[in-house]
Formats: structure tokens, sequence, C-alpha cells
């Protein structure tokens, strides 16, 4: 028989006893100097983190990025190269859920990459649809709300959701996608990803390019009825769980084709609609899909904790070659995900394993919570400011990217005042995309959820969609019992 480990405290110290409290006598109270009994249910206390406030319910596992196309003429990222392969993360996770939630809920679903790249990690925060519910952040909050819970009732609150989106037009084109088929996949496997926002890649030369990334899955679309998911959630709350662990276990490696839209720089000035507007698609007339690569996950976490629910995705991390847009929501994320993190996890979430870096890390930042690194990330004890005289860290113009040529004077633009904005064309456009059967489970899907909305804030929606399509806004109408 091979000997065992021996139990020990946090600091090391071997337990002479894990199973009975060290008391005064065999029925005289428990002693404050039993230090292992208080070690145990003080570590207890803390095995929970704040979860996130949106897409806290998730499922995760790692894999590779394979590139097999030709972009070099757009980017300089050493990751987007010919022939690179780069370690990656994959998080799938509903919005609106608490942790404990159902996977099979009819909503959005988070998409987010970690890309263990040499020049750093670069994170592609999405979603699986390509737009959003809104295009400038100052809504986002407001938007989110009425997600959550009821402050009064704490239930869910479809007179809020319809509410808001009946007075924010923009949400349309999402709102249609959400209630469509493909707002209830059956799992993390069977959907799209997409990057959402507009991002530009840079080249040697100076060039800018705008790009929308895209992931399209191989293992096909799968969708649930409410009914079906219904019936699931009663037998299972982990169905998205299930299905990626199983099917990575089992060696079905999930994969999806990596794709680009690319626009060159100054045509942003030309397109009708903002290609900067997280509500609005790029037509893939204009700008078709450029196959790039194969993301392809081929391995479960160790311990999910430690490696999905401490994964830290930002788009604030990005790498030469690859940068951001004038997107609203883009630059709001920029700051807001990693300030959640910091909040969530300590202020040097960036040194815990899963959101490590594979290259060398080099900076001034010092001391508060989660400093695990012993020192300073600078490699000399004086060299914690700069600059310095101590052959700290220092600045590589090298990588700094080309300004950008698209500007403008400062101020608060409303998009709809002069810019020619609609708001209303690309959700109806999608609408007469849909088969007969497929519209008809829209509308049927838009009831449903409409259940207990008060009369005026439906009236104000069926307007809505009726812009969209009048087809659209008499279906759901009639739906309704309105005529």
């Amino acid at each position: 028989m091979t000997s065992r480990k021996t139990l020990t405290t946090s600091a090391g110290a071997p337990v002479p006893d894990n199973q009975n409290s060290l008391t005064a006598g065999p029925r005289g109270p428990v002693l404050m100097q039993d230090y292992q009994l208080l070690e145990k249910l003080a570590h207890q206390n803390r095995e929970r983190i704040p979860e996130r406030t949106v897409h806290a319910k998730g499922v995760g596992a790692f894999g590779t990025l394979k590139i097999t196309g030709d972009i070099s003429k757009y980017t300089r990222a050493k990751a987007l190269q010919p022939g690179a392969e780069t370690k990656a993360l994959l998080r799938v996770s509903t919005v609106a859920g608490e942790m404990g939630a159902a996977d099979a809920e009819r909503d959005v679903r988070g998409f987010a990459l970690k890309f263990y790249t040499e020049e750093g990690n670069w994170d592609l925060v999405g979603n699986n649809t390509p737009v959003f519910f809104v295009r400038d952040a100052y809504k986002f909050a407001d938007f989110i709300h009425t997600q959550k819970r009821h402050p009064r009732s704490n239930l869910r609150s479809p007179t809020a959701m319809w509410d808001f989106w009946s007075l924010t037009p923009e949400s349309l084109h999402q709102v249609t996608i959400l209630m469509s088929d493909r707002g209830l996949p059956i799992d993390s496997m069977h959907l799209n990803g997409y990057g959402s926002h507009t991002y530009s890649l840079w080249n040697d030369a100076g060039e800018r390019f705008w790009v929308k990334f895209h992931f399209k899955t191989e293992q096909g679309h799968k969708h649930y009825t409410n009914a079906e998911a219904e019936a699931i959630v009663g037998k299972s709350r982990e169905t998205s769980q299930e299905a990626l662990f199983g099917a990575i276990e089992a060696g079905n490696f999930p994969r999806w084709k990596f794709m680009m839209q690319i626009m060159p720089e100054m045509d942003a000035e030309k397109t009708p609609y903002n290609p900067f507007d997280l509500t609005k698609v790029w037509p893939h007339g204009d700008y078709p899909l450029v196959e790039v690569g194969v993301l392809e996950l081929n391995k479960n976490p160790e311990n999910y904790f430690a490696e999905v629910e401490n994964a830290a995705f930002s788009p604030s991390n990005i790498v030469p070659g690859i940068s951001w847009s004038p997107d609203k929501m883009l630059q709001a994320r920029i700051f807001s995900y990693a300030d959640a993190h910091r909040y969530r996890l300590g202020t040097h979430y960036e040194t815990i394993p899963v959101n490590q870096p594979v290259c060398p890390v080099h900076h001034y930042h010092k001391d508060g919570q989660m400093n695990t690194y012993g020192g300073l990330k600078s490699g000399n004890p004086d060299a914690y400011y700069e600059p310095n005289s101590f052959d700290g860290p220092v600045e590589d113009p090298g990588v700094k990217e080309p300004p950008l040529k698209i500007s403008g004077d400062a101020d608060r633009y409303d998009p709809h005042d002069g810019q020619g904005v609609d708001d209303f064309q690309q959700p109806g456009d999608l609408f007469r995309l849909m088969s007969p059967e497929e519209q008809g489970r829209l509308m049927d899907n838009i009831r449903d959820a409409m259940q207990g909305v008060p009369e005026e804030i439906v009236r104000r929606q069926v307007d809505l969609f009726a812009k969209c399509d009048p087809a659209y806004g008499a279906g759901v109408a009639k739906r309704m019992g309105l005529s």
C-alpha cells in the first residue's frame, strides 16, 4: 500500500485529527484554540466570490485557433499570420440569469474568447448575435436592470423588458433575433459566435482596416422551442455544461470556422449606415466573409472555478496589429469589463493562472489585492516608478498603432439627428429573410414573452414591429388579440 500525503493547514502544519473538534472534555464546549476547525470554517465561508453582474452562468473549455488563410496584408498580429496556432479559452454564457439559472432559457449567449498569444493576451468578448439591444453604453445599465429582478417583487418583469424595448427602437434588430429560433440554442456548440463590435486591424505599413469577427459553427444550428425548453429544464438545469463537457471528454471536439468582414478605413465615411453602430450589421454583399482559420475546443478545465469562474475577459486586451474602433459600446466596455474583474477577482486579477499571459510581463503596478508575484514586475526593486535610472522596463515605439483618420468635434451626438439612422430596415430585412414557418415561431415567441404586459406597452411595441414590416406588426397584433 502506497503511503498517502499528510493533511496540513494552509500554512503547512500537519493536522493530527480531521474528524473531531477540540473540546474541554467529552461534553464540553469547543475551544477557541482549535485553529484547524476555525480555518476550515473560515475558508468555507469564503468559497464564493461575487458572480458576474451579467453573464453569470457559463460553460468553458480550452482549445486552439489555427490560421489557415492569409490576411497578412491587413494585420501584423503574429497570432493571425498564416499557419499560426494559438491556445484559446472559450466561455459561452447566458446574459440575464444568475449562477444557478437554467442553461435552456431564451436569452442572448455571450461568446468570450481569450487567446494566449506570444505578444500578450488578446480577448474577444462578443455574443452569439452580430448586434445588440443598444448602441450607446449610456443605456446599458438601464437595459440590464430590465433583464434582472424587480426591486419590489424580486421577480423577472416582462413589463420592464417590453417597456424599455418599446421605448428604444434601436433594440428591434436584436429583439427579432432573440425571439426567433436562434434565441434558444440547445447548447453552447450549436451556435455562431461574433465579436459583434467593429474592431480594427493594422499592418506594418500603418494602414488601418475595420473588421467584424465571425465564428461559424461546424456543428450546425439546433434550437429548442419554448415548450421543449420547459420540459428540458424540468429534467436538468445544466444542459449546456453537460453537452460541452461530455462532447470533449468523448473526443468529439467542437469547431467553428473563423471568418472576417474587412472594410478599408475610409469606407466608413461612405456607408449609408454607421459601421460603428452595434445595432447594425454590414451587408455581406458589400463586405463578404473572408475565411481565416478554425477554432477547435479540445480540453476541459481541470477545475471549473479556477479556470472558468476565475477567467477574466476584457476588450481592453489587444495585441499589436489589432485595435478598437469608435463604437460607443466598445469604448465603454474597454473600461467597464476590466474594472468589473478588479472588483470581482482583485486588483491584480491577471496574476491568476488562467489569466496569465504566456509572454513575459513587465510593469510598475504594485501592492493591492492579489499581488501574488512577490515584488515588482519591473525586475528591479529600485525601479518602482518610470522614468528611472535603474534599468526598468521602457516603452516600445515600434508597436504604436496608426492614428485614426476619422474624427470629429467632441459633443453628445444623437444618431437620429441628421445622421440618417434607420432602426427599422435591418430588422425588417431579417424578418423577410425568414420562412413563413420561422416568422410564425418568431411571432408566437413574442406573444408568449409579452403575456401580462400592459396593453399600452404592447401597442407601442406592435407599432415598432409594423415599421419594420407591416406583416410583422399585424402578425404580433393578431396574436395579442389587438386590432
